[in-house]
């Protein structure tokens, strides 16, 4: 694990795709964060500086660089429009990707916090990934990660992530469910030094399928998943039906959940806090956080719309997980 040999970390932070909204948050979150660490935005300064003067009065533009800047040039000013798809903005935003691995790779920065790509628009320009997550896990060759997702009452780790709902049950196998459990249970004690997690499950079927009434995926996949981890010292309970397992969770029942598909995590965080909303990815070989939205196209061109409280929220992680690294 790549650490500064300073107590501050330093931070990298992807521009996300040039056309959404990761240059508004990023200018409006770092000057709230000034001396928490050191910060280092890879992106295109162009384009930057472009959406600076719509997000800062002119007297407060001066003061926003707490942070460097690395400019790769990578996006043409001819016909630049925010709030578009383009494969060009698609390349773009991996190129900022790869830029800040081989940053990692050398040390230069000790974690990384992502802004909000367009999958549509890495599709385009060829990259056949789903995400940041699955693209970071094969750059790092990373065979086992996670998902986890949460605010400041909940963590919510996924077992399967961008699946259509229907794929769900197909796809769910014991081996991804028993590797998420305990790739949970050490990013609790190394990431957040919670001595010792309790960690729930959720079921898949309503109730949790009331034993097999309601559907057979609790009974032939998850308990055996849960039961082969009894067998270790990773202290977890369920399937519990997704609603009390959750619940449990938000009253400090419990200090994590698994959930088995997307929405099952998303809606709870969304509804209960999504302004401190954090993604963070489990198993890669240093921190790496982003917000918990998108690229937020629909008000890109108007950047005063843009809230920097999730992608403050990912870097105050990103820094609180990275220090803990070193305590761990």
């Amino acid at each position: 694990m790549p650490t500064s040999k300073s107590t501050s970390p330093k931070v990298g932070i992807t521009l996300g795709d040039p056309s959404g909204i990761g240059p508004a948050i990023i200018l409006k979150a770092l000057p709230k964060l000034k001396g928490r660490a050191k910060f280092l935005v890879i992106g295109d300064s162009w384009v930057f500086s472009k959406i600076q003067n719509f997000c800062l009065p002119t007297d407060e533009a001066g003061k926003i660089r707490n942070f460097n800047f690395l400019d790769l040039h990578n996006v043409s000013r001819k016909n630049f429009s925010f709030g578009k798809v383009k494969a060009e903005y698609g390349r773009a935003s991996i190129e900022y990707l790869n830029k800040a691995l081989e940053l990692i790779k050398k040390k230069e920065i000790d974690c990384l916090v992502t802004c909000p790509i367009s999958k549509e628009a890495i599709n385009l320009a060829g990259y056949p990934w789903p995400g940041h997550t699955e693209y970071l896990a094969e750059h790092t060759r990373c065979k086992d990660f996670a998902m986890m997702l949460l605010n400041k009452q909940l963590k919510i780790s996924l077992v399967t992530r961008h699946l259509a709902l229907r794929e769900v049950p197909l796809k769910l196998k014991k081996e991804d469910i028993y590797k998420t459990i305990l790739l949970t249970d050490i990013a609790l004690k190394q990431l957040f030094l919670i001595r010792n997690p309790r960690i729930v499950v959720c079921g898949l079927n309503p109730h949790a399928s009331d034993n097999g009434l309601l559907g057979n995926e609790e009974n032939r996949i998850i308990k055996p998943a849960i039961k082969h981890l009894m067998r270790s010292k990773v202290f977890v309970d369920g399937p519990l039906p997704s609603d009390v397992a959750i619940f449990k969770a938000s009253i400090n029942r419990y200090d994590c959940v698994i959930a088995l598909y997307h929405d099952q995590a998303l809606i709870p965080l969304k509804m209960q806090d999504a302004s401190t909303g954090v993604n963070l990815t489990l198993g890669l070989p240093f921190v790496r956080t982003s917000p918990l939205h998108g690229t937020a196209f629909d008000i890109a061109g108007q950047p005063r719309l843009a809230d920097p409280s999730s992608l403050i929220a990912a870097i105050q992680l990103a820094i609180k997980c990275t220090l803990n690294l070193k305590k761990a």
